[in-house]
């Protein structure tokens, strides 16, 4: 089974195909985000701590969250396969990735890039943000997130290199799914 780091911009997709490939492929989903919402809801010491750094505007320093995607892919769950979403963000997050891999003996098979141009991203994150109600999406603030992700997560696709499959992130859902599938076949 394919063990996937899925990337691309905020709106690309890359939690939909995610949730998608997951059930298609039957291995699970990574998620920091989801992690550390996870752990917010039941109260747990993780979860006060990520309250912690995010009241005080801070993000999470990449030792709590190497730590909990180490945590995480040394679960049974994920001896057949996984697909990492949202993790790693830069390349310090990179290189400790594939230290943490070669300790677990777990490579990645590919990293799968959904590429979308940033004004549809823009309008995909506006109409997003009005459907749920989400003020706190502003043009602005999707901007800001988009210039983060040009100048810290996308020089990840030159760190990764020949791995990368990239992906039209434009087209329906199910297409995107079906380019993904048609360029890779779990073993």
């Amino acid at each position: 089974m394919p063990r996937i780091i899925l990337m691309g911009p905020p709106g690309s997709g890359k939690g939909t195909q995610g949730d998608l490939l997951a059930k298609s492929w039957q291995i699970p989903r990574i998620s920091p985000g989801d992690i550390f919402r996870a752990e917010i809801k039941s109260n747990s010491p993780l979860g006060q701590q990520v309250v912690a750094f995010s009241n005080a505007g801070k993000l999470v320093p990449d030792r709590v969250v190497i730590g909990v995607i180490r945590d995480r892919l040394t679960q049974p769950d994920v001896q057949a396969g996984w697909i990492l979403d949202g993790f790693p963000r830069t390349i310090p997050q990179a290189e400790a990735l594939d230290q943490m891999l070669t300790d677990l003996n777990q490579a990645y098979d590919r990293v799968i890039n959904l590429e979308v141009p940033d004004q549809i991203l823009i309008d995909r994150l506006l109409n997003r943000a009005k459907e749920s109600g989400r003020a706190d999406d502003t043009a602005e603030v999707i901007e800001q997130r988009l210039q983060e992700y040009h100048a810290k997560t996308k020089p990840l696709l030159d760190f990764y290199g020949a791995k990368v499959v990239q992906i039209d992130g434009t087209k329906t859902v199910e297409e995107v799914t079906a380019q993904i599938l048609a360029g890779f076949s779990p073993v």
